[in-house]
């Protein structure tokens, strides 16, 4: 007998995928840690890219180099560079990456290597401050319990 699948409500699984106008993070190279827009598809392993006003030129990077964002911009397939800086400009696309919290910790870890002594110097100190703070409320409440 035959099961009536309409019952079943099927979400999928995985819901970034390589797409005209998908904004992506370059993992490695000149670019790394910067955006770009996916232009064309060119094939199994490589896609063009360009991020005019994101300071990435247009060039073919592979897809193992390159992290999916959620973000995608409304763009025609192979559109030139003019049409994809209007693109971005109107969806906003920097705006939205730096609100992400994967911009965040990016630019928090970039900020953290470039620190020097001093600089992580008080970052402890400011830690084992806040850290006895956090232990003399939770005495003073554990103690009123």
């Amino acid at each position: 007998h035959e099961k009536d699948l309409s019952l079943f409500r099927f979400k999928m699984v995985y819901t970034r995928f390589i797409e005209i106008g998908r904004v992506v993070l370059l993992l490695e190279g000149e670019f790394k840690n910067k955006i770009a827009i996916v232009i064309d598809v060119i094939d199994s392993n490589r896609a063009l890219i360009d991020g005019p006003g994101l300071g990435v030129p247009r060039h073919a990077a592979n897809f193992k180099t390159m992290a999916i964002t959620d973000l995608t911009i409304k763009i025609a397939a192979g559109a030139r560079e003019g049409p994809v800086l209007k693109a971005i400009k109107k969806a906003d696309v920097a705006t939205k990456w730096d609100a992400t919290t994967w911009a965040k910790k990016l630019a928090a870890r970039s900020k953290r290597t470039s620190l020097n002594d001093f600089e992580r110097f008080q970052v402890k100190v400011n830690k084992q401050k806040r850290a006895r703070i956090v232990r003399t409320e939770f005495r003073k409440l554990k103690k009123s319990a």
